[in-house]
């Protein structure tokens, strides 16, 4: 089933201003949240559809990105998991992610039916770990037919002796008692306006709820230590120079078990030696000599999957381009491939000698050496007086 559109499942228009955008999405998120549509699986999944648009429509780069290439620009391209471009979010993504944009209309924005975000209506933070940003050169070999890349990242993970609990082994999480176990305080200060009550996080136990009663010796209780990970990436094919691509959960680990951020990925296309990209199409610039062009001759020229022989026709004129079908590039999560364009260049001689400038000379006299323009080349002149004036 085809996804719709994104500015339609927010109601806003494609020149929406971010403002317009937020206040379009809290509006959907109020109207299809699961605490006011409880057991209403058609809510829930209008409920994450306006998630999933406002997380692309709220980026600058995954919007340009979305309104160049639509949902194809924006796919899971790493597969599995969840976060990609904005696809397959789940319900502790978007409140972790968003749960501000609700305010205090469901409890400052927690949802107990979902996972372990809390443990009870304006209830316990759930930790979660910062992104990491990387670079992957690829070449357009690799552009042509996908990669699979490993990378070593630097990167905090859970603590192995503590499993990432912060706890030392047998160790007991107790009540905080600030707030009693609810993650936030709540604050009256009377002004001259009246009395004003705010919410916070608790500062005695950073809004989880619980604290520690004894430590783990290797990661001071953050359940979270520096360490490598080695990372498998699946690049697809058809990515551009200044892409980016998520991988969800493979960025830092979280205190104490929380949802780990995502992996960066920044794409730079390394140039070809020969070929030089242009969308989905690749460019050649071939230079024969002029006996070639008058003559007629076959070349080679190369293409990402070796070389290919082409047939230059007899009396072929400089700027003359000759189309190789399908030798170009993909375009990403689609079908079928550009060209390789080869634009044939004539290569004039700069050194002669006597006798070859004496040959040319009697080939000048020649009526068959004189310039024809044809009616297209004066079409042409035509046109680039428009482009100039």
């Amino acid at each position: 089933m085809a996804k719709r559109d994104y500015y339609e499942i927010l109601g806003v228009s494609r020149d929406a201003k971010p403002e317009e955008i937020k206040k379009a999405y809290r509006k959907k998120a109020l109207q299809y949240h699961p605490d006011k549509n409880p057991d209403d699986k058609e809510a829930e999944a209008k409920f994450k559809e306006a998630a999933e648009a406002y997380e692309v429509l709220r980026d600058p780069q995954k919007k340009a990105r979305y309104d160049q290439y639509g949902h194809a620009g924006v796919g899971n391209n790493f597969g599995g998991g969840t976060g990609g471009f904005g696809g397959g979010m789940s319900m502790e993504d978007i409140f972790s992610q968003f749960g501000d944009i609700f305010g205090e209309a469901f409890g400052g924005g927690g949802f107990s039916g979902f996972g372990s975000r809390t443990s009870q209506r304006g209830g316990r933070r759930t930790n979660k770990g910062s992104n990491l940003r990387i670079k992957v050169k690829l070449s357009l070999e690799d552009v042509l037919k996908g990669a699979e890349k490993k990378v070593k990242v630097n990167k905090y993970v859970p603590c192995n002796p503590c499993s990432g609990t912060g706890a030392k082994d047998g160790s007991a999480f107790s009540t905080c008692s600030t707030c009693n176990g609810a993650g936030r305080v709540t604050r009256v200060t009377n002004t001259f306006l009246g009395q004003m009550q705010t919410t916070t996080s608790c500062p005695s136990c950073g809004g989880e709820g619980q604290t520690i009663q004894d430590k783990c010796s290797s990661c001071y209780g953050n359940g979270i230590v520096k360490d490598q990970e080695l990372i498998s990436l699946n690049i697809p094919a058809g990515v551009e120079d200044g892409m980016q691509l998520s991988l969800s959960g493979k960025g830092n680990a979280a205190p104490r078990g929380g949802i780990p951020g995502d992996l960066i990925v920044m794409v730079e296309v390394i140039p070809h030696s020969h070929l030089i990209r242009d969308g989905q199409n690749l460019l050649y610039d071939h230079h024969i000599s002029f006996p070639q062009a008058a003559l007629g001759t076959s070349i080679e020229v190369p293409t990402l999957e070796g070389r290919a022989r082409i047939k230059i026709e007899p009396g072929t004129q400089p700027g003359k381009v000759l189309r190789l079908k399908n030798k170009g590039l993909p375009a990403i999560n689609s079908y079928g491939r550009g060209d390789l364009l080869v634009n044939i260049n004539i290569w004039t001689p700069q050194k002669l000698t006597a006798e070859e400038k004496e040959e040319l000379k009697k080939l000048d006299d020649s009526p068959n050496f004189k310039p024809n323009p044809k009616k297209s080349d004066k079409n042409f002149f035509e046109k680039m007086k428009d482009v100039f004036n």
